[in-house]
């Protein structure tokens, strides 16, 4: 490991190696002390990471017993506590054994864009203003150069969804790697799943809302979307409840495959909420 990237500091060199060092690259401080056992399970997480990271950030160590101005200074009532510095400026904190995946998430939130970021925005972008030929280009470069990067295998499941492919949807949810974005995946199963039905003719047709409810999900399929929608808002007029809220589920996945701050997609959630509430 380089002693550059992972170092103690002290109350003499934190002005120096913190401060005046993450005026260019950011600095992550660990607050621990010898006897605390939480310390012991964080600090090697935050080193392996650190190494992993090639030198993306620093990791600096403080050991509370000896530093106790550096503590104080800072405001640490209980450790482990770690923080994030950048531009000279505590940017972020957290206290305690938090998951790694949300480890992951604070350290990336003071980490410049990589490159598959920028692609991964920029097909965000794409895909908001409904060009998907560009937006899957872009979600596809950025995992040529990051096969796990989260935000575009979200992309590529929403345009999956699009064209009514929800096997490759399913698939990619199936190794889709614990992150943020975690989340938002798995708030489109129930559309995977109501597609996998209605492909496989699982879905019952014993009412006249059992029918509207598998057409509504035919066109979800081939990509009438808005349709689909007013078919389900629809259903749910007539009883909000149909199928123990399967018709719900699949139409908040179906509005989290539109823009959120389209002006339609905000009053599909207004007219959902009025009608469940």
């Amino acid at each position: 490991m380089s002693s550059d990237n992972i170092i103690s500091v002290t109350e003499s060199s934190f002005e120096y190696d913190v401060i005046a060092y993450s005026q260019n690259t950011p600095v992550v401080v660990d607050f621990w002390a010898e006897w605390c056992k939480p310390c012991k399970v964080l600090t090697p997480i935050l080193e392996r990471i650190n190494r992993e990271a090639d030198g993306s950030f620093r990791l600096a160590k403080v050991d509370v017993d000896e530093n106790p101005n550096l503590a104080l200074r800072y405001n640490v009532h209980s450790i482990p506590t770690v923080m994030a510095f950048s531009q000279g400026r505590k940017v972020s904190d957290f206290t305690g054994v938090i998951p790694e995946a949300r480890i992951m998430e604070f350290i990336r939130g003071i980490l410049p864009p990589s490159p598959s970021d920028l692609l991964g925005q920029k097909g965000e972008s794409l895909f908001a203003a409904r060009d998907f030929d560009g937006a899957r280009q872009a979600f596809e470069e950025a995992l040529e150069l990051d096969p796990n990067h989260p935000a575009s295998l979200l992309g590529m499941m929403k345009i999956y969804l699009m064209t009514g492919q929800y096997d490759l949807a399913q698939s990619i949810y199936h190794s889709f790697p614990a992150s943020q974005e975690f989340n938002a995946a798995e708030e489109l199963v129930p559309l995977i799943k109501a597609m996998d039905d209605f492909s496989h003719q699982r879905l019952p047709e014993e009412t006249d809302l059992d029918l509207a409810f598998n057409n509504a999900i035919h066109l979800a399929m081939r990509g009438n979307i808005y349709a689909s929608i007013d078919g389900l808002l629809d259903i749910l007029r007539q009883d909000k409840k149909y199928r123990r809220g399967r018709a719900r589920s699949v139409l908040l996945a179906l509005l989290d495959l539109l823009d959120p701050q389209d002006e339609q997609t905000r009053r599909y959630r207004a007219e959902l909420a009025s009608i469940l509430f």
